[in-house]
């Protein structure tokens, strides 16, 4: 199936690692333009010399999203390099479980609001896209107490808050969604490392899901990819869970 999102312009926030390379590397295999940031200079270097390699067009930059003024102007940057803005991907999380006040400002600031300022910083050039979509990564611990209950789970579930509101005021001119992975394994991400270092936990999450695995990062990418390109144009306000029946609650 033809996407539609061959010369689209897309923004992705978290590039280099797990879900956030993969929604780049479909994004440019559809062929799209790409840029995207992550906070480590040396990782954002080497993807961008491993990916115009095979001849696609993509922008790395080193931008810590927690940083406003910082983020705003990757946006701003990025528009430029890429003569505007189709799509928007926030996708970075602090990955903060917990219940002390730090993790709460970094869920906050990390997980929601460089969700937000992404997307306000983007916006203008939304505006002016003729087939403009925003979508945001969520959780499955956005929709049921789990582990992650506390500062995670509640600024996920804000995301979705957030992104299907703006759906309703946006319709007709930019679409809004969000997809709500469940667990996802890659080298060097969270699940790797729980499996290291609690065996117990992992063994008891993976145990879970009926589909007895995680979810790989680019089976989560394809949910993403399609539900921005021009193919979904009459899908905004969802709320697309890919958990392997993970979740047991319905969703209407």
């Amino acid at each position: 199936m033809d996407l539609g999102l061959d010369g689209r312009r897309v923004l992705v926030t978290g590039g280099t690692r797990g879900i956030g390379r993969a929604v780049v590397e479909m994004f440019l295999a559809e062929g799209a333009t790409v840029a995207f940031c992550a906070r480590t200079t040396d990782d954002v270097s080497a993807m961008v010399e491993a990916l115009s390699a095979t001849g696609a067009t993509v922008h790395g930059s080193a931008v810590d999203v927690a940083d406003a003024a910082t983020l705003t102007a990757w946006v701003t940057a990025s528009a430029e390099a890429l003569g505007g803005i189709d799509i928007v991907v926030p996708n970075v999380s602090a990955l903060s479980v917990g219940d002390d006040e730090a993790t709460w400002a970094a869920s906050f600031t990390v997980d929601l609001m460089h969700t937000v300022r992404t997307v306000t910083a983007a916006m203008p050039y939304l505006e002016g896209s003729d087939a403009a979509a925003i979508v945001a990564i969520s959780s499955v611990s956005g929709r049921e107490v789990d582990f992650a209950a506390g500062s995670y789970g509640t600024m996920k579930a804000a995301i979705v808050h957030y992104i299907q509101g703006l759906a309703f005021q946006l319709a007709g001119r930019v679409r809004a969604n969000t997809v709500s992975p469940g667990n996802t394994y890659f080298d060097g991400g969270i699940w790797q490392s729980i499996e290291q270092n609690a065996p117990d936990l992992y063994a008891s999450s993976l145990a879970l899901n009926p589909t007895g695995r995680m979810a790989t990062p680019q089976e989560i990418a394809a949910a993403v990819v399609f539900l921005a390109s021009p193919v979904s144009s009459f899908t905004t306000g969802t709320n697309l869970v890919v958990d392997g029946a993970l979740t047991r609650g319905v969703q209407f």
